[in-house]
């Protein structure tokens, strides 16, 4: 059998460049390898949109419409929805029984992000969703795990998690390994492209918003003349040079670095190449779109598939405890 991806994304938005670059473009590869399974993590996005659950529902389609566009493909790879796996739920409780308050705060990830929503005060949810995210992974038996840089203590605390399962009771459950993809600054550079920043590009950009942003992007502050010296290291759109236009980076740096480049073209540059990288990622999506309640059966099929495997792992889990009281 082949080994099994798990990865997904929350469900609050459509996505972007970054998650593109993070973890999607990974996932076309992998889908060809390995056994993908691919969750629309509703249940999570609520541990930060409790109160508009519509903002979820609204999003839940345009995200796996997102996912076909950029090449996943349903015959290779399992879309399911995480809140339809009840069985995510039961583990999820099992595996919070033994891990500590303290170990959830001092997640440098579950810190950054209450940094920046400004929570001073942590919701259960919030704080115990690395708990739920390793119910994802260890439900069917996941080994591999495609994730950004920012995620990686997710993952260490996910193969704690397993490890300490599997000491206690019986060796069912795998621990995973992550492959950590590259990091895309946001159009304000110094952090992550992001939602909730702001300062993202939407794989269903059409061309004149990607233009227009691009445009509005910050550079490097020191330049002020298209003859001034650049930095190009601190300039997001280097990264995006680095990203899309692997070919031509180290003559961009050099152009940049010596002034021989304006940020003018340099960015006429880079937004021709996205450009090219999402027109047929928007041709799909409105294909797929198009099609009536062709999502749905994608996202109906692969949510069965995914519990059906979800039962016979739960199975062995309640054995292992000893709390499989009937057979």
């Amino acid at each position: 059998m082949k080994e099994r991806v798990l990865t997904g994304d929350r469900i609050t938005g459509k996505l972007h460049l970054g998650h593109y670059v993070g973890s999607l473009k990974n996932r076309v590869e992998l889908q060809h390898q390995y056994e993908t399974f691919i969750l629309l993590a509703d249940v999570q996005a609520l541990t930060t949109h409790f109160e508009n659950p519509q903002l979820i529902r609204d999003n839940l389609r345009n995200v796996a419409l997102d996912y076909l566009a950029v090449g996943i493909d349903p015959a290779k790879a399992t879309l399911f929805i995480q809140s339809m796996i009840p069985e995510i739920a039961e583990l999820t409780v099992y595996f919070s029984m033994f891990v500590t308050v303290n170990s959830l705060r001092h997640n440098p990830t579950i810190k950054t992000e209450a940094k920046e929503r400004g929570y001073e005060d942590m919701y259960y949810g919030f704080l115990g969703y690395p708990v739920s995210q390793s119910a994802d992974i260890a439900f069917c038996k996941a080994t591999l795990i495609p994730v950004g840089e920012d995620q990686i203590p997710h993952i260490e605390q996910t193969r704690k998690i397993v490890r300490r399962f599997n000491d206690l009771y019986a060796p069912v459950l795998v621990e995973p390994r992550a492959l950590v993809g590259e990091r895309l600054d946001g159009l304000d550079g110094g952090s992550k492209m992001s939602k909730s920043l702001g300062n993202a590009i939407y794989l269903d950009s059409s061309k004149e918003e990607l233009t227009d942003k691009i445009k509005k992007a910050k550079t490097d502050p020191s330049r002020v003349h298209k003859s001034d010296p650049g930095h190009p290291d601190i300039c997001p759109i280097y990264g995006y040079h680095t990203a899309f236009r692997p070919e031509s980076q180290q003559e961009i740096h050099e152009s940049c670095s010596n002034g021989r480049i304006g940020c003018a073209d340099c960015k006429k540059l880079i937004t021709d190449s996205m450009n090219e990288l999402l027109e047929p990622i928007r041709e799909r999506r409105e294909q797929y779109a198009a099609k009536k309640g062709f999502m749905d059966e994608i996202l109906i099929s692969g949510t069965e598939k995914a519990r059906a495997i979800a039962k016979e792992t739960m199975l062995e889990v309640r054995e292992a405890m000893n709390i499989q009281y009937f057979k």
